[in-house]
């Protein structure tokens, strides 16, 4: 045992010790222009770029070539929890999130381990040891995605991560040593995070989770200096009494006023100065549960933040007090169309909307045409619940989509070759009973329903399928569908190709003009995560995060509405694939 005990010691020094090879020691400093247009062959922000695009301008890999795609090397995952990594790459070194906070360093051309930080074992620049904050305290409330770690941030020389116990940590990009840590949040309140921040004129910028719980406090996003942690600026996400906006939660004391969690990164226009980013519902879901009449501020909204003061230049909510927890938090893509800067969203409903970036004006919205929830005035963007469907607690409504909506946290990609968005998209629907929630301190969350997932009617027995949208007139130009949900984000790439996986385990390579299917590959569990391409030693290389959790999409739908199809039950791993050797 004592030799055992001293074998995997060693193990451990090696993972983290500095200067492991090369390529670690040769880390170039990433400046703050190199985020804002960073290298071709780099991925340096949880989309790439600070519009969230989800492209890649390389083109080595072509809708010519892609047939002859060949797995490069593949790496196993920790399999102690949810996988639903957002890959960064520098000079060809991979920085891979991995679940309960681990966080790896690969060389993108051969998958060699760098180095790894693991909460509670890597030791500190100092040689001091860490805390383990991989996950919330035993008793405090786990909400949706427990452990789930979906992206990081680089800048300077260091790592940035979001943590389970709602803490930030800054990491040695070179040796994968921690080098600060700050506590946000009280994890005994059910705070936590699930992603990570993103970095806007200098400051680090991070949304929190797990605000469901009735408490003496609200969500909101704060402001971090990045090398050292202290927090800067604290936005709250709900308005509270008193404040503009507070009488939208009826009289609802601060105590019962739960939900807008921004459990999704945001995006950054550094020409408007402006950071995006977006809430969620309010909480319990359904009126009848909250007690609310009102629009129930600021929750599914986009909010416009000042990155160096967290003042709220603008706000817009798109749904006002949301009934069927119809979450609007995605991804925020900056694209201009007309001449005019947008913003484009998409939430559960499949209802995409443009908003003028700088004001926060409304623009267009287009409902792809599967929800029976509301109908939304095209000119104003105003939405109207159609009759029937404010649901009363203990009388069942069949809503499409379910609460696990058409659109989830898989991010659409923007190709500016096509000009198209390309989406995925579950096709499903929902018997839904809501019930009572006891108003008392410590309690709250969703909210009880009873579900019963049911197949949506144009499915045609798919579950999955990939939207592709033109921007600038919102006209449907081809979709692919899938007998298990798409659950991958989508990546675009100037070859012309769209890359997006399945819960099925397949992964394609899509034509990104026509939808012809150009090349897939079967993995060894769910598709799952955020494809990234980028180059190492001058080579291409597309890497397609695979695993297991993931939400409803994954645990409860393809089982309930597609039992015949089986995946296994861990797996947790990224597979790397390029041409062949000429």
């Amino acid at each position: 045992m004592k030799t055992r005990r001293l074998l995997c010691v060693f193990i451990v020094m090696l993972s983290v010790a500095p200067g492991v090879t090369a390529q670690a020691n040769d880390f170039n400093t990433v400046s703050e222009d190199m985020l804002r247009d960073p290298p071709p062959g780099d991925w340096l922000n949880w989309r790439r770029t600070d519009d969230a695009w989800g492209y890649s301008p390389l083109d080595q890999i072509t809708s010519d070539n892609v047939a002859q795609l060949q797995l490069a090397w593949s790496w196993a995952m920790d399999d102690t929890g949810g996988q639903e990594a957002a890959p960064l790459v520098h000079d060809g070194v991979i920085y891979l999130p991995n679940p309960r906070g681990v966080i790896q360093a690969l060389d993108g051309a051969s998958g060699d381990l760098l180095w790894e930080y693991r909460p509670g074992v890597t030791p500190r620049l100092d040689g001091t040891p860490t805390s383990d904050n991989s996950g919330l305290p035993a008793g405090a409330f786990a909400g949706v995605g427990r452990g789930v770690q979906k992206n990081i941030a680089i800048y300077g020389d260091m790592l940035y991560a979001a943590t389970g116990d709602a803490s930030i940590v800054a990491v040695d990009a070179r040796t994968g040593r921690e080098v600060w840590r700050t506590a946000v949040a009280d994890p005994d309140l059910g705070y936590h995070y699930v992603a990570g921040p993103i970095v806007a004129d200098g400051t680090l910028i991070t949304g929190i989770n797990g605000c469901d719980r009735y408490k003496e406090d609200v969500c909101f996003i704060t402001g971090h200096d990045p090398l050292t942690g202290e927090e800067l600026w604290r936005t709250s996400t709900v308005a509270r009494p008193g404040e503009p906006g507070g009488d939208t939660w009826s009289d609802l004391p601060l105590m019962f006023r739960a939900g807008s969690d921004a459990w999704i990164a945001g995006s950054y226009d550094a020409e408007t100065g402006l950071v995006y980013w977006a809430t969620a519902q309010a909480k319990p879901w359904a009126r009848a549960q909250r007690g609310t009449a009102g629009d129930a501020l600021y929750t599914n909204s986009s909010l416009a933040l000042d990155p160096k003061t967290g003042e709220m230049v603008w706000y817009y909510q798109y749904l006002p007090g949301d009934t069927h927890d119809m979450d609007e938090v995605f991804e925020s893509l900056l694209i201009d169309v007309g001449g005019r800067k947008s913003l484009f969203k998409m939430g559960k409903l499949g209802i995409l909307w443009q908003l003028d970036r700088t004001t926060g004006e409304f623009i267009h919205a287009t409902d792809i045409g599967y929800q029976n929830i509301l109908d939304v005035d095209r000119a104003t963007g105003r939405v109207r619940y159609r009759p029937g469907m404010v649901q009363e607690l203990g009388i069942e409504i069949h809503m499409c989509p379910s609460t696990s909506g058409f659109k989830s946290w898989r991010a659409m990609a923007y190709s500016p070759q096509t000009r198209f968005l390309y989406i995925p998209i579950t096709l499903n629907c929902e018997r839904a009973t809501f019930g009572p929630v006891d108003r008392i301190p410590g309690g709250g969350g969703t909210g009880p329903v009873r579900r019963i997932n049911t197949e949506h009617p144009a499915a045609e027995g798919n579950l999955g399928e990939l939207l592709v949208m033109d921007v600038t007139n919102g006209e449907i130009k081809w979709r692919h569908r899938t007998p298990s949900p798409i659950n991958t984000a989508a990546l675009t790439t100037a070859g012309g190709l769209v890359f997006a996986g399945d819960w099925d385990r397949h992964m394609y390579a899509y034509d990104a003009a026509t939808g012809d299917i150009l090349w897939q590959t079967r993995l060894p569990t769910s598709a799952q995560g955020f494809p990234i391409s980028y180059l190492a030693d001058g080579k291409q290389y597309v890497a397609m995060p695979v695993g297991i959790g993931g939400a409803s999409w994954s645990t409860m739908l393809p089982n309930d509405l597609s039992p015949e199809i089986r995946r296994p039950s861990n797996g947790n791993s990224i597979h790397v694939f390029a041409l062949p050797k000429r």
